[in-house]
């Protein structure tokens, strides 16, 4: 297991037992993530204390997933990751990030209103019940 599955793991273990299953996160193929060119890592320390999966979407940047390390989780890290989201979506002239979380991450449903994201829907999709959201972003941001 690499060092962005490991962290992945350890950051989402925590929703295990809420969700009744692994988050979707914990199932992916962080190998492969990583060598298509989509994970962004942030460094704390000299090591790698957070991950952001991002991939385009038709017309918007996919916001996969961020991860945390839980020692590191409340220090700006998982903000800090979703701004260069952002960011790359201004650079790449897309006009929007879009994203979901499960909705019973109640942590994360609340925290995308805060950063700006408007809730678009709800679904249950591959078995999760999700809440999507959106965050235009200006042009060159």
């Amino acid at each position: 297991m690499g060092i962005v599955a490991e962290l992945t793991a350890a950051a989402y273990q925590i929703y295990v037992d809420r969700i009744g299953r692994e988050p979707a996160p914990m199932l992916a193929d962080h190998a492969a993530l990583v060598s298509a060119g989509v994970v962004w890592v942030a460094e704390s320390g000299g090591r790698v204390a957070g991950a952001l999966v991002v991939r385009e979407a038709g017309e918007a940047l996919l916001l996969e997933s961020v991860a945390v390390s839980p020692a590191d989780q409340g220090c700006g890290i998982g903000s800090a990751l979703i701004a260069h989201a952002e960011h790359l979506a201004a650079e790449r002239g897309l006009p929007a990030v879009e994203l979901y979380t499960n909705a019973r991450m109640t942590e994360n449903v609340a925290l995308y209103p805060r950063l700006g994201y408007s809730e678009v829907g709800r679904g249950r999709e591959a078995g999760y019940d999700r809440v999507y959201f959106r965050k235009h972003v200006p042009p060159g941001e």
